[in-house]
């Protein structure tokens, strides 16, 4: 059954003067070793030493406020607009320039899941998601973007992208063969479906998913539901409850501001086992 870890559901601890970080996916908590994640709160000026083992890679989103990543990657200004990419042996300090709060993914032992990953490290990279494309959902009004892909980041350890379900939304029934996956809320609320069960959800919610696990949302709300989600590993298969409702994903030449998109991504199906062109 999937593990649902609510807001205010685990307890923070310090992790440097004016940093606190809030467990919410580890071993402990889910009984895997996949992924996990933590969400940070800073204080205005606090600062964070980051440095990611020869085994694993990282990926930080900023929720709110902004920051400064400066490393061996140069200096880096970043906003609630990007998305960072944090390869094996990384080594930076995060400086916050107001009060900011951080979510922060890692993949232990990363080569399990990318053979490549040792002889072929990916690099760092900085992506700002609102220039990226925006995917319409060919059955009903979800869109998606892509935030980490093995063509943004060279890796086929961890796949993310961030789903938008407008009001009275509702997605297909399906579950995932070859990979574990979580949902975190970034905003909004509704309900996730987990094996036909209803369960509510919102903005600082976790749902953590193991394989064969069937699920879907519905926004039964009066506002977007929004929410970002991860796979390990990237490449896994989608199997739909109903065929007829397989989710395609249809290019819409816009990112998420109406301009044009840094790149372009065709049209896919979530039933495709490898990732398709682009992503």
């Amino acid at each position: 059954m999937p593990v649902l870890i609510s807001n205010n559901e685990t307890d923070s601890k310090q992790l440097s003067n004016g940093v606190m970080t809030q467990p919410l996916i580890n071993k402990s908590l889910v009984g895997s070793e996949f992924i996990e994640l933590d969400r940070w709160s800073m204080d205005e000026n606090a600062c964070l030493i980051i440095d990611i083992l020869a085994t694993d890679l990282m990926w930080i989103q900023l929720l709110s406020g902004a920051a400064t990543l400066t490393g061996s990657e140069g200096n880096n200004q970043l906003t609630t607009s990007h998305m960072v990419f944090l390869p094996p042996g990384f080594k930076g300090l995060l400086t916050a320039q107001k009060n900011t709060t951080v979510l922060a993914g890692k993949v232990p032992n990363a080569a399990k899941y990318d053979a490549d990953l040792l002889s072929n490290p990916p690099r760092f990279h900085c992506v700002n998601w609102r220039q990226e494309p925006v995917l319409d959902s060919e059955h009903d009004a979800r869109k998606r973007i892509y935030l980490v892909t093995p063509t943004l980041f060279g890796t086929k350890a961890v796949k993310g992208e961030m789903i938008i379900y407008p009001p009275g939304t509702v997605g297909s029934n399906h579950h995932h063969e070859g990979a574990e996956h979580f949902q975190y809320m970034i905003s909004g609320r509704g309900t996730a479906y987990l094996s036909e069960k209803p369960v509510e959800i919102e903005a600082g919610d976790t749902l953590y998913n193991y394989e064969n696990e069937r699920h879907y949302f519905i926004n039964d709300s009066d506002q977007d539901m929004v929410f970002v989600e991860y796979f390990v590993p990237a490449d896994c298969k989608t199997v739909w409850v109903d065929e007829q409702l397989i989710c395609a994903w249809l290019p819409s030449g816009q990112n998420i501001d109406g301009g044009k998109p840094v790149r372009q991504i065709d049209a896919h199906s979530s039933a495709e086992t490898i990732n398709p062109k682009g992503v």
